[in-house]
């Protein structure tokens, strides 16, 4: 988890859904239904909130470009200087550096997110100013928790041919799953389900929700539950 989507991705939801029906899901309505595994996708997520609180369901397509619409702001495809969305509220959760660390400690990395690939490439190359990332992004792999962009990306970095374990970080239950199903398909290599909170649990009000959430992440299937993204140095899998 590197950037925080609570006033983007999540918004963007928000936002759609309350498009179509003038109901506005809260965030613990989010939380529930992402804590089932199944809805890593968000345009898929904000038509499952629609069929449940009983509106009428637009067309997918339709849909998406609703929700690109409050995302991007603008031509998704175009210049990300002419974006006007939620996009331009993501804060950062890391930088550069983590990833500078990470190679002089002989751990290559990379990236399988369920975002668009234009805004995937836009916070890793634009933002944070990573050349050329392995990433693998919507489009290029079935959604999570189905692992074979997972395991795509494993295998380019070399995990097929040495003897490595492959760590995987992400915050929603449905990142977990997608090392659950890696370890069924490829047996023979040893997989790690680290997870993090997301941004918006992390405050001191949110505790007990926190709690709850990292107990979903464990009961998942979880190996470790992390403070942050950045405490991925301290983990005793990186740290020489």
């Amino acid at each position: 988890m590197i950037r925080d989507v609570s006033g983007s991705y999540r918004r963007a939801l928000q936002c759609t859904v309350q498009h179509y029906c003038g109901w506005q899901p809260s965030a613990d309505a989010i939380d529930a239904l992402k804590a089932e595994g199944a809805w890593n996708n968000d345009w898929d997520c904000s038509l499952e909130l629609l069929r449940r609180h009983g509106a009428e369901l637009p067309d997918r397509t339709a849909l998406i470009d609703v929700f690109s619409g409050f995302y991007f702001g603008g031509d998704p495809e175009g210049d990300p200087s002419q974006w006007t969305g939620f996009i331009g509220d993501e804060p950062l959760l890391v930088n550069a550096s983590l990833f500078t660390t990470l190679s002089q400690q002989k751990v290559r990395w990379g990236f399988v997110s369920g975002a668009e690939p234009a805004s995937a490439r836009f916070v890793l190359q634009q933002r944070l100013g990573l050349q050329d990332p392995p990433l693998i992004a919507m489009g290029d792999a079935p959604d999570k928790p189905d692992p074979t962009g997972l395991i795509h990306l494993a295998k380019a970095l070399g995990a097929d041919t040495e003897e490595a374990q492959v760590a995987y970080l992400g915050d929603t239950v449905a990142d977990v799953h997608t090392v659950v199903q890696a370890r069924k398909r490829w047996p023979e290599q040893q997989f790690v389900s680290l997870a993090v909170v997301p941004p918006h649990l992390q405050s001191e009000e949110q505790a007990p929700a926190r709690t709850i959430y990292e107990q979903q992440l464990m009961e998942a299937g979880a190996d470790l539950v992390l403070n942050s993204t950045a405490a991925l140095l301290n983990w005793e899998g990186v740290t020489p």
